[in-house]
């Protein structure tokens, strides 16, 4: 009984067990499926090209996602989790509303003019998946949008803002943006993405109007000749 003892008391040898590695396999996994959704369509994507693409067996894309469906939305899921990554990394270091505002927009439209094939994941979850009540980018849109408002709430309690819903506000803001990213990829706009941040930001932050056209005009007021 000492010798069993003194076996289970000893110290297994070997290579450490890697706790993120489980993490970063699922990373990769999906960064690949993204690439080959965008390129081949979710129809005509096979777990097995995927597999082949990352050298690993088919059953090791099973054991992180039981279906294709379900490793295609986390592919999109991961789409949005990146791009609400790169707007707050853009806006680290400043305190000023205004300033966060328009460095997220401009992070924004740099995330998918360097991405572009995440626009054709968001146009093919439409396509495919119209069983789904609410796409996912707007699943994470509604999860986030709250802050934002808060920012307007400020701003506008700061009297730098037009007292005006913010609802109003991050809707305008909103299909600005996601109208700009579809724009780009069915066009293939070659503007640069810094440009169209600049062109959206002086139209929503100071009109179209001249200040006296401003004064004398109202929203919804129709002038008849």
């Amino acid at each position: 009984m000492r010798g069993v003892a003194a076996r289970l008391d000893k110290p297994k040898l070997g290579r450490p067990v890697d706790p993120e590695l489980g993490t970063r396999r699922r990373e990769e996994i999906l960064d690949a499926a993204a690439r080959l959704f965008a390129r081949h369509g979710y129809s005509e994507t096979d777990t097995q090209l995927l597999a082949d693409q990352l050298q690993v067996g088919k059953g090791t894309i099973y054991r992180y996602f039981r279906s294709k469906r379900e490793l295609f939305l986390a592919a999109v899921d991961r789409v949005m989790r990146k791009l609400r990554e790169q707007i707050d990394a853009g806006m680290v270091g400043s305190d000023d509303a205004l300033e966060r505002i328009e460095r997220a927009v401009h992070a924004y439209l740099r995330f998918f003019a360097d991405n572009p094939d995440f626009v054709e994941l968001l146009i093919q979850e439409r396509a495919q998946f119209r069983d789904r009540k609410k796409p996912t980018y707007f699943e994470h849109r509604d999860r986030n949008v709250e802050r934002w408002r808060d920012m307007y709430r400020e701003l506008i309690a700061q009297g730098r803002v037009r007292d005006m819903p913010v609802e109003r506000i991050t809707n305008v803001f909103s299909q600005a943006l996601y109208g700009t990213i579809f724009i780009n990829y069915f066009t293939g706009e070659h503007k640069p993405h810094e440009q169209q941040a600049r062109d959206i930001l002086d139209v929503v932050f100071h009109g179209i109007l001249t200040e006296k056209e401003a004064r004398r005009s109202r929203p919804g007021r129709t002038n008849h000749a």
